[in-house]
């Protein structure tokens, strides 16, 4: 081969591999909101909510720890700084980081995916994603349909196993159904489970609320041409689920501080609350109704 075409063949392969190289480092750059709620870092004593179920997020955002007697779940690992919050809390109670043994998220946003990463890391738990959200989890929120900025918000996780509607995650005796509340986000999901004490067993529902994060109409959601039906959708198989306990996605939503102090005793009582649950769903009702007239 002459000189001259080797040498343009050697120029055209060193551009190829810096583009890739560069392209590589850009999607790798994770740049985690700032203007976030500082109830959402603020820790928060664990607690055991209710038999093998515990409590182990910050002020405001709910990671919950399911013991068994095969390992632990954990559901939801707050923002990139909850990752020494969680550690210490599970540490709290008594139990170790280490026998978890499921990761899971109730949706797939920066605030409650930033230590996933991190913890899947230290522990070596089998990351599991509702299928519609897997692709989100893959590039760390850059491509959400709402709060995508087209840069990772937190670190990339490749899930170990896709999760479908009604599939059944068991671990030990503990048997938890996914449920899909897609809008939120396109694969935003609630866990249907049961936990037992001494005295009686309790269904608890962990649920997604479905708030709506984008200003735009509807319509005008071309990444997500399914958001109006998905949320409709969502609102009413939340309103026809049965359970005894029901927590969320953030503390506020299903009012922990006013029904959980710190020291507080063990209370499972203090969590029954459907009436509490029916509001907070007339309010997103209203929300979506009025969106809805904007077209």
């Amino acid at each position: 081969m002459p000189d001259i075409h080797l040498k343009k063949l050697l120029k055209s392969f060193l551009i190829i591999l810096l583009s890739g190289i560069y392209l590589s480092s850009f999607a790798q750059k994770v740049t985690e909101p700032t203007d976030t709620p500082a109830d959402w870092s603020k820790p928060y004593p664990p607690f055991r909510i209710a038999g093998n179920l515990y409590y182990v997020g910050t002020y405001d955002l709910g990671c919950y720890l399911i013991t068994t007697s095969k390992g632990n779940i954990l559901i939801n690992t707050g923002l990139a700084n909850s990752e020494k919050i969680i550690e210490n809390n599970i540490k709290e109670l008594g139990l170790k980081l280490a026998d978890t043994k499921v990761l899971l998220t109730t949706q797939a946003h920066f605030d409650h995916m930033g230590a996933m990463a991190a913890l899947k890391d230290k522990t070596g738990a089998e990351v599991m994603v509702n299928e519609n959200d897997a692709q989100v989890m893959k590039d760390g929120g850059a491509s959400d349909y709402a709060l995508g900025k087209g840069f990772s918000t937190y670190k990339p996780v490749s899930p170990d196993k896709i999760l479908r509607n009604n599939e059944l995650i068991t671990l030990g005796t503990t048997s938890i159904t996914v449920l899909n509340h897609p809008g939120h986000t396109k694969g935003s999901c609630s866990y249907l489970f049961n936990v037992k004490d001494d005295q009686k067993t309790y269904k608890i529902l962990i649920a997604n609320m479905p708030t709506i994060v984008t200003e735009k109409k509807f319509a005008e959601v071309v990444d997500y041409p399914t958001i109006e039906k998905d949320y409709n959708y969502t609102l009413k198989n939340m309103r026809a689920l049965k359970f005894d306990i029901w927590l969320s996605s953030h503390a506020s939503q299903f009012k922990l501080h006013q029904k959980h102090q710190p020291n507080s005793a063990y209370n499972p009582a203090a969590f029954i609350d459907r009436t509490g649950y029916d509001k907070e769903l007339d309010e997103l009702q209203k929300a979506y109704d009025k969106k809805v007239q904007k077209r």
